[in-house]
């Protein structure tokens, strides 16, 4: 199994449409029912991914075995600190490492954005999610935004590789 990253621009046709993937997976578990299509296309709308561009930002397809299987952005906050966000993977590729290599690509990203440290907000009833970041090094700190969706914040240093620092 190998797995693969590339950035992205967002309105790539792979872009669109694993960040719809992501957003009916998102809603359907917060709202707990089936989320009809134009209420999706208002969440994409609402929650533009359109600034995950540089110099703002990044987004990164993720593929396993060449086959598309999730994505991850990050928004520049400020000039050295980064948000991670619209981290998804498939629910098939769930469970086979490729989150925390997603992670890993997300913040190499984000280095080369000039960025020292990331960021995140996520929900409670992401338990995997947190479980994730928790793993990957990200301690929670106190709210940074007013998302009404956010219930718990998490930050991270980003440390340069040495080769990077000499």
């Amino acid at each position: 199994m190998t797995w693969s990253f590339e950035l992205a621009a967002v309105d790539h046709p792979d872009a669109v449409r694993i960040l719809r993937e992501y957003m009916v997976d998102i809603a359907t578990r917060y709202h707990r029912r089936h989320v009809p299509d134009a209420e999706i296309d208002g969440y994409l709308e609402e929650q533009h991914s359109r600034d995950l561009v540089p110099p703002t930002g990044a987004f990164l397809l993720a593929r396993r075995d060449g086959v598309l299987a999730g994505c991850a952005g990050v928004r520049v906050a400020t000039p050295d600190t980064t948000e991670l966000t619209r981290v998804f993977l498939r629910p098939t590729e769930r469970g086979t490492g490729g989150a925390a290599l997603l992670v890993a690509a997300a913040e190499d990203a984000a280095r080369d954005l000039g960025a020292t440290v990331m960021r995140l907000d996520t929900r409670s009833d992401l338990v995997e999610a947190r479980a994730l970041y928790a793993r990957l090094g990200y301690a929670e700190v106190e709210p940074y935004n007013d998302d009404p969706f956010a219930q718990h914040w998490f930050s991270k240093p980003l440390v340069r590789a040495l080769s990077d620092r000499v």
